[in-house]
């Protein structure tokens, strides 16, 4: 059996090489965040310092890596693979990336003495876990013959689709049905939330009909039950869509379905949404119609049929101090300590933005807003993403920063919540008052 290396220990990897060694090959793994490879250690993994060490133990070696600058820095990089491969070694890539970055690393590794494959798979988190992902293969037919059992372990199927970069064409194509369809799925529940139709009795007649699909199948359960923990990030979707783009422009291929669903998970991408799954863009859809188009109560319900009218606007206020039972001034502030997340961004250059995820606590809640607080110190006017607890099963809500308050070791930030749908503002006012009365 070959000896195997495995780079790229996250959602889709881990379970990859998890596969193998149960099967009896011996894998080395590496990963550029620590702590990743514990599991694959309790299996039996060896753990390499880096990339080049993993390619010094290896006969074949398996990339699962996010993006482009990610897979030129495994490869290029200092303690990179290519400086350490050994002639003879087989390099099969299973990232999603450009086919013009798959078409380098089959020029530079042939000219290694090495085989590459760009063998890029489709099926997310279950499918890794189960062994039943499908991989496109681009390259040479006899060395897919070689490995064929080696990915026989990982999937199902192994679909050869020709020369290097193949792969990589194929599963952009492929994962711009993925995206339209999981889009098109939302846009129909959408529809159906608003005629009333109840959400569960709707997907089965999707299931059921010629409206069908995979992703129908995958996402449904998720949707039901408010799960937006990854099988496949919507962040990772943007990026797929984005290469899609890129190529079809370099093939002259008009794709005007793939540029509106683009836009779609850019809005999600913007509404911090990126690290959710895909089907998290449901969120976009609700802010819309000012509704969950799942498992919506008949408060949500009420909400969504009111009018944006001063009456309208009473009757929600009403509905929300029934439901929390606070029976409070409007105006009185709730004192808090909840975690929280915070994306902040920053204007880089033209055209170009740099992001990073600091730690915050919700203090206190208005009508104007809400209170931070964080070490980190904001500006004025700026906006932030919010990212409440998973349990909350309150979206990502973007907010500005309109006063700030300093102490001798933190920052506390009045944030006004902007394009907040009514039904959202129902939903974190029951958070709220849930969060009051444990702390009480």
């Amino acid at each position: 059996m070959f000896k195997i290396g495995f780079i790229g220990l996250g959602v889709m990897g881990e379970p990859m090489a998890a596969n193998l060694i149960r099967k009896g090959y011996s894998v080395t793994v590496y990963n550029r965040t620590p702590g990743k490879a514990d599991k694959l250690l309790e299996l039996g993994a060896d753990e390499a310092a880096t990339p080049a060490a993993v390619a010094r133990a290896s006969e074949v070696i398996i990339t699962m890596i996010s993006n482009d600058d990610s897979i030129r820095e495994v490869y290029y990089g200092e303690n990179g693979l290519l400086g350490s491969m050994m002639p003879g070694a087989i390099v099969i890539d299973s990232s999603t990336i450009s086919p013009a970055l798959s078409r380098q690393l089959h020029r530079d590794i042939t000219a290694k003495f090495g085989d590459f494959l760009d063998a890029p798979v489709t099926g997310s988190k279950p499918a890794a876990e189960s062994g039943s992902l499908v991989f496109m293969v681009g390259g040479d037919i006899e060395v897919i013959h070689k490995v064929q059992d080696v990915l026989e372990t990982m999937g199902r199927k192994v679909i050869p689709m020709g020369p290097g970069g193949n792969g990589s064409i194929a599963k952009l194509a492929h994962n711009t049905i993925v995206g339209a369809n999981v889009a098109a799925l939302l846009e129909g529940m959408a529809i159906a939330a608003s005629g009333d139709i109840d959400a569960k009795n709707f997907l089965e007649l999707v299931q059921a009909g010629g409206a069908a699909s995979k992703m129908a199948d995958l996402k449904a359960p998720k949707l039901l039950d408010r799960d937006f923990s990854v099988q496949f990030s919507l962040g990772l979707m943007l990026k797929d869509l984005r290469l899609a783009s890129t190529l079809s422009d370099e093939l002259k291929t008009p794709t005007p379905i793939l540029e509106t669903v683009k836009s779609l998970y850019q809005m999600g991408d913007a509404m911090g949404l990126a690290d959710l799954d895909l089907s998290a863009l449901a969120h976009n859809y609700e802010q819309w119609i000012n509704r969950r188009i799942t498992n919506h109560s008949d408060v949500e319900d009420t909400v969504a049929a009111a009018s944006a009218t001063e009456q309208t606007a009473k009757v929600i206020e009403a509905q929300a101090e029934d439901i929390t039972g606070a029976n409070r001034r409007r105006s009185e502030r709730l004192t808090l300590n909840v975690p929280l997340k915070l994306s902040v961004y920053q204007w880089e250059q033209e055209g170009a933005f740099s992001g990073q995820l600091i730690d915050s606590t919700l203090c206190d809640i208005s009508d104007n807003g809400i209170q931070l607080s964080t070490t980190s110190p904001l500006e004025l006017d700026m906006f932030v993403v919010i990212h409440y607890p998973q349990d909350s099963e309150l979206p990502p809500m973007i907010g500005r920063i309109i006063r700030i308050e300093t102490t001798a070791s933190r920052f506390r930030y009045g944030c006004l919540l902007a394009g907040l749908a009514p039904y959202q503002r129902l939903q974190l006012e029951a958070y709220i008052n849930k969060q009051h009365i444990i702390a009480d």
